[in-house]
């Protein structure tokens, strides 16, 4: 089977994503500085900016990865939750400081997490990754207190045929050569555009938030569009 039709169910999906993020956890901060140009850490710094954490802050980051934008929020908030599905992921998060941060082990589309438990829920690289965004948004809701801020840190869609084609044939290739060279298999992050082609981009996700009751929903683009944050609030 080939990897677009791999991942073109829910199920099948996330299959594929959690076999692919347990195989490049060790390689996963790389890899963001590669395809980020060295960029990855500065719109990090924006989100966080852009969140205004105070120390009344209850923050869940969600899909956190390794943990940047966690240990970010961490610094600033009262309390500051890393939750992702790949236990990986959440070993190499635990090992960047000392203490660690607190960290689960969970599905952001089933968050293992009473309602209305935190003020600011973030994540990067998160909802296109999940094999229902819908559900995932939902879930995001039912957490957040009313008014809490969601932030949002992903690639985006360009809806220009000509410019998305070009973005996604650069990544197909940077992507084959980077899997070739780190894992001997040019599929492993190959994924990226793949994941993109099935992605709403930044307009879509604008549209689902608002749809499923969040409020002064702001897109933030980030280098010329082609990457961007979200930023919304959960409705009082």
């Amino acid at each position: 089977m080939s990897l677009r039709s791999d991942i073109s169910t829910p199920v099948g999906k996330r299959r594929y994503v959690r076999r692919l993020f347990a195989t490049i956890a060790d390689r996963y901060d790389l890899i963001t500085v590669v395809l980020s140009y060295g960029l990855d850490r500065r719109w990090k710094d924006r989100l966080i900016a852009l969140a205004a954490l105070t120390r009344d802050d209850r923050v869940l980051d969600v899909a956190c990865g390794t943990g940047d934008i966690l240990l970010r929020a961490r610094q600033r908030a009262q309390l500051a939750v890393g939750l992702d599905v790949t236990v990986k992921m959440l070993v190499h998060a635990a090992a960047k400081t000392a203490p660690p941060p607190q960290l689960v082990a969970g599905d952001m589309q089933e968050l293992p997490f009473p309602s209305s438990s935190f003020t600011v829920v973030t994540a990067g690289y998160g909802l296109r990754n999940v094999p229902r965004i819908e559900q995932a948004i939902e879930e995001i809701a039912r957490v957040l207190a009313p008014r809490g801020r969601l932030l949002s840190l992903d690639f985006n869609r360009p809806e220009h045929p000509v410019v998305r084609a070009a973005y996604l044939a650069y990544l197909t290739v940077v992507g084959s050569v980077l899997g070739f060279v780190l894992h001997r298999d040019p599929n492993t992050y190959r994924y990226i555009p793949e994941s993109i082609r099935g992605y709403p981009g930044a307009a879509g996700v604008a549209r689902l938030l608002a749809e499923r009751g969040f409020t002064d929903v702001r897109v933030v683009p980030l280098l010329g569009g082609l990457m961007a944050i979200h930023l919304a609030r959960r409705s009082g």
